[in-house]
């Protein structure tokens, strides 16, 4: 069940790239339980009618001090965005959550199939990292889009995780010509290759994850099988 707002308070403020941004905020009145993959809702005293609430998915499992991450990319205009990239520590806001079902599944013995766009990485970052934690983390491709090669997030941390656990492949790709997938459905194809013993996870925009849904529906997987998280 999800909790009631709270007030939580910017802790620290980190760029990432040249347009997105980690804020880590610690909550103010109690700790918040959630799962790798969730989101909480932002309440911020801007826009017509205030407050304006914003979705952000969690970039960090649960930590021991309570605090949360949240990573954003600044949308040209983008009224919230905009908003959060103009806060110093120490500013406060409402927040509420989390929200969401796009967290592990009970895999059985399967492989994770990662795919995500751009700040699509960031829920599915959050559930790399609660795995490699605990040292349990399964079979796992990620493939990682991005708009340009200097905005792929946490490209050095997926590469040296792959260097060190056996257990991760990660393929990094930027956007393909004329904003075309062919690339990576044909990097699927050839991963699943006849194989289903996989759990596919996609996260991004709609223009990226509906294609690689009708893909895998394709190659026999059920709807129910391919999770999806999109943010438009």
């Amino acid at each position: 069940m999800s909790e009631q707002a709270q007030l939580a308070e910017i802790r620290s403020v980190t760029t990432l790239t040249t347009h997105t941004r980690q804020l880590i905020l610690r909550p103010i009145e109690r700790p918040l339980s959630f799962q790798p993959g969730q989101w909480i809702s932002l309440q911020l005293p801007i826009g017509d009618r205030p407050p304006l609430n914003r979705a952000y998915s969690l970039a960090a499992p649960p930590s021991d001090n309570g605090d949360l991450c949240l990573v954003f990319d600044h949308v040209p205009d983008g009224l919230a965005s905009t908003y959060l990239c103009g806060l110093q520590p120490g500013a406060r806001f409402p927040f509420s959550g989390p929200y969401g079902r796009f967290v592990l599944p009970e895999l059985q013995g399967k492989r994770l199939l990662l795919l995500g766009r751009y700040s699509g990485l960031v829920p599915l970052r959050c559930m790399i990292r609660a795995m490699a934690d605990r040292q349990n983390l399964p079979r796992t491709t990620l493939i990682a889009h991005a708009p340009s090669p200097d905005e792929h997030l946490y490209h050095e941390e997926f590469t040296a995780l792959a260097k060190t656990n056996p257990n991760f492949t990660y393929e990094a790709v930027v956007n393909e010509p004329a904003g075309t997938l062919d690339g990576t459905l044909a990097k699927v194809r050839q991963l699943v290759n006849g194989d289903r013993a996989c759990v596919p996870m996609i996260a991004g925009i709609r223009a990226f994850a509906h294609p690689l849904r009708e893909l895998f529906l394709e190659l026999g997987f059920d709807r129910k099988e391919v999770k999806l998280e999109t943010y438009d």
